[in-house]
């Protein structure tokens, strides 16, 4: 639980009764690889910090899944337009190794944003971090090649990379695996 607070406080310093609050209404969960966190179509109740694994966001396709999302480590992990909105998820969120989570739920962290000064200003600089993560990836796709995504994609995370099947960061970087694998030829 210490890496969440850590986390936590490299955005906004929280005092210990706020801690108190907030780790009160955590649950760590284990899961195990290829375990499904939300399946299309259901409601995001929680909101998940990742302390061991890996996950995907994908939309399932029957010729091929469509990958978008790939979370670490010391990262949030939600359905985040269904957490927000409670309404039916139009993608799923699957983990590729396994993974540790501290999940909050949806009714929890509104209780943590009423009643902890820390809880609001954590809340508004994730929905912040999430909107410059969704800006930087929309640029990518409509400006930089396919090559130049792998490459930051790569540069990003090169050791966790190596745990992500190649059809998955294809389908991420928006090509077929055989282009990936050209790809990854002409840079080596």
């Amino acid at each position: 639980m210490n890496q969440i607070r850590q986390f936590i406080e490299r955005i906004t310093p929280m005092n210990d009764s706020d801690w108190q609050f907030f780790s009160s209404k955590l649950k760590t969960i284990t899961l195990h690889k290829h375990t499904h966190l939300l399946e299309m179509g259901e409601t995001e109740n929680a909101l998940s910090f990742i302390t061991k694994g890996i996950v995907r966001l994908y939309i399932p396709r029957a010729e091929q899944d469509l990958t978008f999302g790939f979370l670490f480590e010391n990262e949030f992990v939600t359905a985040y337009d269904s957490f927000l909105t409670q309404m039916p998820s139009e993608y799923q969120i699957e983990t590729l190794t396994e993974t540790t989570l501290w999940r909050i739920s949806h009714r929890d962290l509104h209780e943590v944003y009423e009643q902890t000064h820390s809880g609001n200003i954590i809340g508004r600089k994730m929905a912040e971090k999430m909107f410059l993560i969704k800006s930087k990836r929309e640029l990518a796709l409509l400006s930089k090649t396919a090559e130049e995504r792998y490459l930051d994609l790569f540069s990003d995370r090169p050791k966790l990379l190596q745990q992500i099947p190649l059809k998955y960061i294809a389908s991420y970087i928006g090509v077929t695996p055989q282009a990936l694998s050209r790809i990854r030829k002409r840079i080596t």
